[in-house]
């Protein structure tokens, strides 16, 4: 059985992500740093710390992916704090997309087959994936929590714009 997970499918998804990233910082940069920091009812409390989950995560599974990637030495815990600041979270997100991008587009078919074996922190244990389903995950992980910030923005009175993959520009 071949996979709907391709190198192709990687880049769209990637440059989705890097997309929706911008709007909703872009759309999170017109709060003050108290009301992206407030406590919202989310799972990472805030517009900010959820925002910083999500980098945070990226870090992980890339790293899992490309260990040249350096891997963040901050427990899932404390995942939310690891950007306290919103100017290099910024930063970050910004030049952590483009490493995804450019991760994606050296994929090749390849490197989808196979497991992928790593030592999870989260769950106290080794966990072993498909490649192409820790690849889903990963597009999948960042889609799930933007939408908390979409909604916290959104209740916050900032339209953060479309997220539909048809009209990615």
């Amino acid at each position: 059985m071949s996979s709907i997970v391709t190198p192709e499918f990687a880049i769209k998804m990637a440059r989705y992500n890097r997309w929706q990233n911008q709007s909703l910082y872009r759309a999170a940069d017109g709060l003050s740093d108290a009301d992206r920091m407030a406590d919202r009812g989310a799972f990472f409390r805030s517009i900010q710390e959820t925002l910083s989950h999500i980098l945070w995560a990226d870090i992980a599974w890339m790293n899992r992916f490309a260990p040249e990637i350096a891997p963040s030495d901050v427990p899932i815990a404390k995942s939310g704090a690891m950007f306290a600041d919103w100017s290099v979270l910024k930063s970050m997100r910004g030049e952590f997309d483009e490493i995804i991008l450019d991760w994606a587009e050296a994929m090749t078919p390849e490197w989808l087959v196979g497991e992928l074996s790593f030592y999870s922190s989260a769950y106290d244990k080794e966990i072993r994936l498909p490649r192409d389903t820790s690849v889903v995950h990963l597009f999948n992980h960042q889609t799930h929590h933007r939408g908390q910030v979409h909604a916290m923005l959104t209740a916050a009175g900032v339209d953060p714009g479309p997220t539909d993959l048809p009209v990615m520009p």
